[in-house]
């Protein structure tokens, strides 16, 4: 008997066929034409609010008592308002907005409107909080407040796609469903922010000149943002800059213009490495004094040693947690041939000299721990790492003469560490350039600035060669990659000792920045970074395998516990939250490479970024 399969399929209806547009509505039942105009209103009228005086008294840091002259908290809501205004005129298809939105408008709508709301809301209860309650507001306090809360309920009217939703078993209990139902609730969330458009519009080929101008003016957003970023002057203000900026960063990449760029500079790589370099040179030059470039060498030291990580954990995929003794391996070799006076050497050599030992002499190191030990794997080798940074810490600690021979002084460490003098330029010293004043901490960021683009160039380099695509091999897959003819021992221990090269060299210039070497400043964990857990923590969370990524990453790492000393003992604990969503929500980190990204968001993230050349 043959069976008419066709026969039972289920005919096409108008009501079946309009059923993937029925199923396109918004989080809030409201009309889709009244919610875009009602987030672009609110938009609008955020911006007329931040004119406003939003407090009467000056109590309340920023002073937002001002009207027509937006200030403190009041240009960051601005700076949002002006983003979901602009977004949403671009979803009306407003002619010359059009590159504003190559992806997804309204998921950008909704992003920047959340974010406007989170800054403003999180403004006025803080004046509230600081001042004494609702009263001690002026109507623009409240005009922001209706203005940013419309907008925002405005953009989750927009509609989208939601999850199909799964079948439900009967025998379940009622926790169970409960959970089921809270979990198809976050899908529908998520999907509602999550940008529909599978990839960016094919752009309109520009210049070469034209792009060149995009990266110019990304470099230059990017240090605009970093330079207010540091130089935030009170705690209210570095949350808000932290909101807005999350925020701010996630509707651009909604709408497309993340990803626009960045096929810009993937075209233009040796540009875009110059650009972001004489950006950050430009860094000193916007400060008045040395107080925030103190904390930009630190930034870049931090960042420089992460770098490094990156090359053992990133590309080879070796977990080292005992990474920060080969900074403090060049630290102390550096200490000790510099001329110090606490140095039982009593050698003065010349800069270069010296921080060709702390590399050389670290990446020795490198090769002596790593030869014994990277034939283990995994948590094997991560316990030996581990173990081998409490060494160091430990006998450095007994070389004092009494414990063991007298070589570091012990706890004391070495002190009185000259400044360089290169070429006589001192770098102790204030001097003129190009009209402005640049002090200690700035002489010190701009070599360490030098020192970072060289390390940059290495790893580019590096991950580029045929060693670095044998580390990325044996990073997927050990088992396979040796049956392909890679000798793993060798290619490991070459990760291992490049790592604690670059790390010796950083630390060769920390030793001159901090005057003092210790022991104490070479722990797995402590509260201040550089440590082997904050450098592993910030190759993580800025991305695995990249280069923005550990410098985005360390940056936020050194930044944000810096900022966050107004909580006092529970800083660690905010700090750790912060991590443990981050790790959460985007496990990749914040700047992946294309193939790690896929590994954790195969369904939803791989039309984003697979073309028709692949990954």
């Amino acid at each position: 008997m043959t069976t008419q399969t066709t026969a039972s399929e289920t005919p096409e209806t108008p009501e079946t066929a309009s059923a993937p547009a029925a199923a396109r509505t918004g989080l809030i039942g409201l009309p889709t034409a009244f919610g875009r105009a009602l987030a672009t209103g609110g938009g609008a009228l955020t911006i007329v609010s931040t004119f406003l005086a939003w407090t009467w008294t000056a109590d309340f840091p920023g002073d937002l008592t001002v009207y027509g002259y937006p200030g403190g908290l009041q240009v960051l809501v601005l700076i949002g308002g002006v983003l979901t205004t602009l977004f949403g005129l671009a979803s009306y298809g407003v002619k010359g907005l059009g590159w504003l939105t190559p992806g997804s408008a309204d998921s950008a709508v909704k992003t920047a409107a959340l974010g406007t709301f989170a800054t403003a809301w999180y403004t006025v209860i803080a004046i509230s909080a600081k001042l004494g309650g609702v009263v001690n507001l002026e109507p623009g306090g409240y005009v922001v407040a209706v203005a940013t809360l419309a907008a925002l309920v405005g953009a989750l009217a927009l509609p989208f796609e939601r999850p199909a939703p799964d079948p439900v078993d009967p025998d379940d209990s009622s926790w169970e469903k409960f959970r089921h139902a809270r979990r198809q609730d976050w899908s529908t969330f998520k999907a509602a922010f999550a940008a529909e458009a599978p990839a960016p519009a094919p752009a309109r080929k520009l210049p070469a000149y034209a792009e060149i101008l995009v990266i110019v003016a990304a470099m230059a957003l990017g240090l605009l943002v970093f330079t207010y970023g540091i130089g935030t002057e009170y705690d209210e203000l570095f949350i808000g800059f932290l909101i807005t900026a999350g925020f701010g960063f996630g509707a651009l990449a909604k709408a497309g213009l993340v990803a626009r760029v960045s096929a810009i500079t993937a075209r233009h790589r040796n540009i875009t490495m110059t650009g972001a370099f004489l950006a950050a040179a430009a860094f000193p030059f916007t400060q008045s004094d040395d107080q925030y470039a103190t904390i930009g060498v630190y930034i870049l030291i931090f960042a420089t040693v992460a770098l490094g990580l990156n090359i053992v954990v990133g590309l080879a995929g070796l977990l080292d947690l005992g990474y920060v003794a080969f900074l403090g391996v060049g630290a102390y070799t550096a200490a000790l041939v510099s001329g110090s006076s606490s140095s039982p050497l009593h050698v003065n050599m010349p800069f270069w000299a010296s921080a060709l030992c702390g590399a050389a002499v670290a990446m020795v190191f490198g090769v002596l721990i790593g030869a014994p030990t990277l034939r283990l794997r995994g948590d094997y080798l991560a316990i030996v790492t581990l173990g081998f940074g409490e060494i160091f810490r430990i006998t450095v600690l007994n070389m004092d003469g009494t414990s063991g021979p007298d070589v570091t002084n012990g706890s004391n460490g070495i002190s009185s560490i000259p400044n360089l003098n290169i070429l006589g330029f001192d770098f102790g010293q204030e001097h003129q350039l190009f009209g402005a004043t640049v002090g200690r901490f700035a002489n010190y960021f701009l070599l360490m600035l030098l020192i970072t683009l060289i390390v940059v160039v290495v790893f580019r380099r590096s991950s580029d060669s045929r060693i670095g695509r044998a580390w990325i091999a044996i990073r997927e897959d050990e088992t396979a990659a040796l049956a392909m003819g890679i000798n793993g021992f060798r290619v490991k221990l070459i990760a291992f000792a490049l790592g604690a090269c670059m790390a010796g060299l950083a630390g060769s210039v920390q030793a001159h920045v901090t005057y003092t070497v210790t022991p104490e400043q070479y722990q797995f964990a402590h509260v201040v970074p550089p440590n082997s857990a904050f450098l592993l923590a910030a190759v993580v969370l800025g991305g695995m395998g990249t280069i923005s990524g550990p410098l985005v990453g360390a940056s936020l790492l050194y930044l944000i516990p810096a900022k966050l000393q107004f909580l006092g003992d529970y800083q660690l604990f905010a700090f750790g939250v912060a991590l443990v969503l981050l790790m959460r929500f985007r496990p990749e980190g914040l700047i992946p490479n294309r193939r790690r990204q896929l590994e954790f968001h195969e369904e939803t993230e791989a039309p984003a970024v697979l073309s028709k050349a692949g990954a």
